[in-house]
């Protein structure tokens, strides 16, 4: 079976177990019209794809925001009804950036199943790599990046090798962090800065604490946003030269 192909594969019972809810709760979901409806097959037996798998990704992570499932449907009503699995895991990516951290210890039978496959040693180095998984003290556990816990799966079988997928992280990390780092300057010199003479009024500092909050999804997805438009003229390039 594909891992990062959007046909639809799975039946009802593996769409749970790689999306880590029940099959019940996918049933609700799909009565309540948050999920559409599956492929159905041979012996009227439904699939599912890859956009369901990031759909109830994206309503899980809207979930732990707060939002109640009258607060998700009008959310997920006001997407195009078109978005690929792809702009479906961004949405979710963004959404997930202003989130806590969201980590959780569990055992390798867990992370397969969580995964939708056997993970050997390589896979798990590779995961590592990338910072979806590490190792605990206690063997045959492991703490798992549940945000990043898909898109590692998925690149376990993109043609890739571990020195590069090192260099990539190396990369971002980099690059991410000088950009954090320049545009939290901004903020302080040019809208803190301005203000300090108001510092010592504690409803002043809350409230630019409550703006500085606000900002986050949006610079986050302005940064998301320009990377993609760069990569892909990036790519054009590239493609042009070859």
């Amino acid at each position: 079976m594909p891992t990062y192909a959007d046909e639809p594969t799975l039946t009802v019972d593996e769409l749970a177990a790689r999306a880590g809810v029940t099959v019940r709760t996918i049933r609700f979901y799909s009565t309540k019209g948050l999920l559409p409806p599956p492929a159905i097959g041979p012996r009227r037996v439904g699939h599912y794809g890859q956009d369901h798998l990031s759909r109830l990704a994206l309503i899980e992570e809207l979930q732990h925001q707060g939002m109640t499932l009258a607060a998700i449907e009008r959310y997920l009503e006001q997407l195009p009804a078109d978005l690929s699995a792809h702009d479906l895991a961004i949405h979710r990516a963004l959404v997930a950036s202003w989130a806590p951290d969201s980590a959780e210890d569990m055992a390798l039978a867990e992370l397969e199943r969580r995964a939708g496959r056997a993970l050997g040693e390589e896979d798990l180095d590779r995961l590592a790599a990338m910072s979806v998984v590490a190792r605990t003290q206690t063997p045959g556990t492991y703490r798992v990046d549940l945000g990043l816990l898909r898109l590692g799966v998925r690149l376990l079988d993109v043609p890739i090798a571990h020195e590069t997928i090192l260099a990539a992280r190396t990369v971002l990390m980099e690059h991410t962090r000088s950009a954090a780092h320049e545009l939290s300057r901004l903020f302080r010199d040019e809208v803190w800065g301005a203000c300090r003479e108001h510092e010592s009024d504690p409803e002043h500092v809350a409230a630019m604490r409550s703006l500085s909050a606000h900002m986050q999804p949006m610079v986050v997805q302005a940064l998301v946003t320009a990377f993609q438009r760069s990569l892909k003229g990036e790519l054009r390039e590239w493609l042009k030269e070859s």
